[in-house]
């Protein structure tokens, strides 16, 4: 019994540090690398001709967030792939993401999402995710019944993240793919 015991704490032990050594690198603050990084406007006026819709950006407005600010029911995609920073941190089962003022929780308990139809009116945003190696997969799903499917990976020294997005509003026929890169602060060094 007594050596029963000792497995069990050891192999709980082990498990929790290997959680937390999974989940650690990823917590703190990130700042986008614009020269690593794609351009968000770009790759929603690529999604725009490829669904056959009239792109309304000309050769002269060339601002970097012309298509930012749709819907309140759509903000998820703007923050995900329009915001300079991303602060990160990790509390039990649940990633929290702020992107601005835009705070975003990212669930690891392996729950899913379901939406009743009668209560659209109160239905928000819902993300969740899971490990897959290195790498952290996160679903969102926006308020609009679009989704995204994202990947979040480490640099081998850890100071970049490099974040793969693929966005899929309701509205679109064709998604949005999108590769951000951020460095992490100097604010996070001890």
């Amino acid at each position: 019994m007594y050596k029963l015991s000792i497995m069990i704490f050891v192999s709980w032990s082990l498990f929790c540090t290997s959680a937390f050594t999974q989940e650690a690198p990823l917590v703190g603050l990130w700042v986008i690398n614009e020269t690593l990084s794609e351009v968000t406007d770009d790759k929603v006026e690529i999604a725009l001709n490829a669904s056959g819709q009239n792109v309304k950006r000309g050769f002269f407005n060339r601002d970097k967030e012309y298509y930012r600010g749709g819907p309140v029911e759509q903000e998820m995609y703007d923050f995900i792939s329009y915001e300079k920073s991303l602060l990160i941190s990790f509390d039990s089962e649940e990633y929290t993401f702020t992107y601005g003022e835009f705070v975003r929780p990212v669930f690891m308990d392996n729950r899913g999402a379901s939406v009743s139809l009668s209560s659209m009116n109160d239905v928000e945003d819902f993300s969740f995710g899971n490990w897959e190696n290195d790498i952290l997969l996160v679903e969102g799903r926006p308020r609009d019944g679009g989704f995204t499917v994202e990947r979040y990976e480490l640099s081998e020294d850890g100071r970049q993240l490099s974040v793969q997005l693929y966005i899929q509003p309701q509205s679109f026929r064709v998604p949005i793919e999108l590769v951000r890169v951020y460095d992490r602060s100097s604010e996070n060094q001890n």
